[in-house]
């Protein structure tokens, strides 16, 4: 394998587990917050924070990175990021306070925010656009082997060795980074010579210019009410597991179960995207997920719960695929990251809002069935305008 070329198995195992860390971390979170309500006595409004942060974090990371990589390229972005959430991740395992650890998730969640719209630009532009729906929504289902990962983790190592130790395996991928700066190419669409002629306040106007401005509309708002809804309901999952009268143990065995059905969400929106398109998937997904997250919201018995929960996990994380595949092919390659990183922070504004608006209402006294249906709501919005304004890209040749 030379500089210059790689294989697309290659290519998605490499960026694929730069993807899997970054979930992992993510995947911890929530079950880190829940421990850290016992070790630190937390309130609902302090849980929040800690979600909402790491997105404040990603919505910094995916503007800045985003634009930054089509200065630079996306394979330099792509290094630094993974670098820069390994390193805050080990580092936040040895705070003693609150401020401390939401300083550092700060940094975690900007070199989050800025790798994944870096990563899936740059296999979009190195697949052809006959497999590149496909393989991006390949690339996006190892976040599930992420989560899978760090459910495992969290439900061996916080019980018997802390949440601290769950954060120091978190920093592992700063070793992965020194392998990528080897193995892994640039894109062939970036170029230097013409990344030269423009300015990141030029790629950022263009975004906005007559000829992209109905792409970029459907896709802050789409991304908005998806990372909204998204970290809203599962940073909070085993929290709200234990606010219906389980465990913390019994719920993360629970949280762990669903995790599990992001694969065949993935693997089925995967199979769709090439053959149905974006639109198809994203719609049918997302709707999946509204009715999902009502029933789940509204679950009296174990049995609705984990039923609902699993289907909530299959549609949410195959839209998210479908998702990431679409945002790329909105833009020329001059503006791609910029106009993907865009994207991305706008929705990251909702992930800070999400998981606020969660520990705002479960201290208000609000049900868990109300919660659950205003992030309903959120996505039937987002669906509305996709249907209504979004242009299928299927197999589009990418310029």
């Amino acid at each position: 394998m030379t500089e210059k070329t790689i294989s697309q198995k290659k290519l998605l195992g490499v960026a694929g587990l730069g993807w899997m860390f970054d979930a992992m971390d993510v995947g911890m979170l929530s079950f880190i917050i829940a421990a850290l309500k016992a070790d630190w006595q937390l309130t609902p409004e302090q849980m929040g924070w800690i979600g909402s942060v790491n997105s404040i974090g990603m919505a910094v990371g995916a503007l800045v990175f985003g634009v930054f990589a089509d200065r630079v390229g996306r394979k330099n972005i792509f290094i630094i990021t993974l670098l820069m959430f390994s390193i805050a991740s080990g580092l936040s395992a040895f705070t003693t306070t609150l401020a401390a650890f939401l300083f550092l998730r700060f940094f975690v969640g900007m070199g989050l925010g800025g790798e994944l719209p870096v990563a899936s630009t740059l296999v979009s532009e190195i697949v052809p656009a006959k497999d590149r729906g496909r393989v991006v929504v390949l690339l996006e289902s190892f976040w599930a082997f992420g989560w899978v990962l760090a459910a495992v983790i969290s439900y061996f190592v916080i019980p018997s060795y802390g949440w601290q130790a769950a954060l120091i395996i978190g920093a592992l991928p700063a070793f992965y980074a020194l392998y990528l700066r080897f193995k892994l190419p640039d894109s062939p669409a970036f170029s230097t010579s013409e990344a030269e002629k423009r300015t990141i306040v030029q790629n950022m106007r263009a975004v906005w210019s007559k000829n992209y401005s109905r792409s970029t509309l459907v896709l802050w708002v789409v991304w908005f009410t998806v990372v909204f809804s998204y970290y809203g309901m599962f940073l909070w999952l085993p929290s709200v597991m234990v606010m219906k009268g389980f465990s913390l143990i019994e719920s993360f065995e629970y949280v762990l179960i669903m995790t599990l059905a992001q694969l065949p969400g993935y693997f089925t929106a995967a199979w769709l995207i090439e053959r149905a398109g974006r639109k198809f998937v994203l719609i049918t997904y997302l709707l999946g997920t509204a009715a999902s997250a009502l029933v789940f919201g509204n679950a009296e018995t174990t049995a609705v719960l984990m039923g609902s929960g699993i289907l909530l996990s299959f549609f949410n994380l195959g839209a998210w695929g479908a998702l990431y595949a679409y945002t790329p092919e909105q833009y020329p390659a001059v503006i791609r990251a910029t106009g993907s990183g865009m994207a991305a922070s706008v929705g990251r504004v909702g992930g800070i809002l999400g998981p606020l608006l969660v520990g705002s209402l479960v201290a208000s006294g609000q049900t868990i069935g109300l919660i659950f249906g205003v992030f309903c709501a959120s996505i039937v919005i987002g669906v509305v305008v996709l249907a209504v304004l979004g242009r299928e890209t299927k197999q589009v040749e990418l310029n």
